[in-house]
This record gives structure tokens, C-alpha cells and sequence, in this order.
């Protein structure tokens, strides 16, 4: 795991967060020929300080292609977050500033990971997703002493709160966390408008100290 300025871990540009954790339970298997294909996430982009963690449910085809979240130019996540610290400037788009985008998420005390490490799915589309395997918590969130909230980005990831709040209680059985369904950032939720998703996601920012 590399240091940058300010203690904040990074691995190499298209994999910040911390190295030893796994991108799935298990590399996937070799699948016979015409059997779907496997899609394997992402790694967690998470410190020592996050206090907020924000799961969305799996990368779309465009942020798989570039290897790095919420990676669709239509997705509103990146320009929520910049909306809510505006006196921080978020680094350019591009594939030589994913690093950075990532450094200035975790300066903000946030974390970003996904509920599935694998599944089969055809498109982008949370409801062709299919043999999903849910990600193994345990282990990244005795990485997060300081984790106080956890922000599932739409319904999809929402309907595991239960589940990873377990795993949190498994780990952190003394502290408190809360969890909290957050309108999708995707632009297949096109019902809400940006200013109503950066409403609900400035709320809990705030309610957790972040603004």
C-alpha cells in the first residue's frame, strides 16, 4: 500500500484503497463456452478515517471499461460530492486524475465500494443482474474505526443494509452505525432531479459532521 501526502492510502492509479483487500470472495472461474460471463467489481476505496461509506450496488459497464466508480459521464455521483464541497476543487476527469479523485473522496472522510463482488448481467441495469455474490465486509470494516454511517446508493444495494449492518455489529460490536437508503446517483433514476438527489445526500453529510 503507497502513502500519499497526508497519510492517505492509495495503490496504483486504478485501484486506490487498501490493497490487501480482495475485489471478490474468489477469482472467478473459467466458465464453459456459451455460459454468461462473470463480471468481477471493483476494489473498496476506504481509510482509516472514513466515516461515511457510500455501497452502491455494482459498476456499470462504463465505470468496468474504465476501471474506476460511477465512471458513466451521466452519473451524477462525482458531481453531487463536488456540489456539497465546493471550496475543494475535485480533480479533472480522466484516467490520469482517477488517483486523485480517489485521494480527495477519502480527504473528505468518505468510502466507496459495492455491495456485489461478482455477477452475471447483461447491459448496466440493477435489475439484470443476476447469481450476484455479496462482498465479504468483515474484513474492510475493521479498516474503518471511524465509520459512523453506511450510504446504500439506491434501492439495490439498500436491500443488504440488513446484512452488512451484522457484519458492522460482528466487528465494531460497541459502536453505533447507521444505515441509510440514499436516492440512486445512476441516470436510470431519472424521477428524481439532480437538486433532489444533492438534497438528500447533503443531509446526511451533514448529519455525520462532513459539512
Amino acid at each position: 500500500m503507497k502513502k500519499m501526502e497526508g497519510g492517505v492510502p492509495v495503490t496504483a492509479p486504478k485501484s486506490p484503497g487498501f490493497a490487501d483487500l480482495p475485489q471478490s470472495l474468489a477469482a472467478p472461474s473459467l466458465a464453459p463456452p456459451g455460459a454468461p460471463t462473470r463480471l468481477v467489481g471493483l476494489p473498496p476505496v476506504v481509510s482509516g478515517r472514513t466515516v461515511v461509506l457510500i455501497l452502491g450496488s455494482f459498476p456499470g459497464a462504463a465505470s468496468l471499461k474504465a476501471q474506476q466508480y460511477y465512471g458513466h459521464p451521466q452519473n451524477h455521483f462525482w458531481r453531487i460530492l463536488q456540489s456539497l464541497w465546493p471550496q475543494h476543487p475535485l480533480p479533472p476527469v480522466g484516467p490520469q486524475h482517477y488517483a486523485q479523485r480517489c485521494a480527495w473522496l477519502l480527504e473528505r472522510r468518505l468510502g466507496v465500494w459495492d455491495v456485489y463482488a461478482s455477477c452475471e448481467r447483461e447491459g448496466s441495469l440493477d435489475t439484470s443482474i443476476r447469481r450476484a455474490v455479496v462482498n465479504d465486509f468483515a474484513q474492510l470494516l475493521r479498516e474503518c474505526p471511524a465509520l459512523r454511517a453506511i450510504a446504500h446508493n439506491g434501492g439495490e444495494s439498500f436491500k443488504h443494509s440488513a446484512a452488512v449492518r451484522q457484519q458492522w455489529a460482528g466487528v465494531h460490536a460497541d459502536a453505533q452505525v447507521q444505515s441509510a437508503l440514499l436516492p440512486s446517483t445512476s441516470p436510470a433514476n431519472a424521477s428524481w432531479s439532480f437538486e433532489r438527489k444533492q438534497t438528500a445526500w447533503a443531509q446526511l453529510m451533514a448529519a455525520h459532521g462532513l459539512l
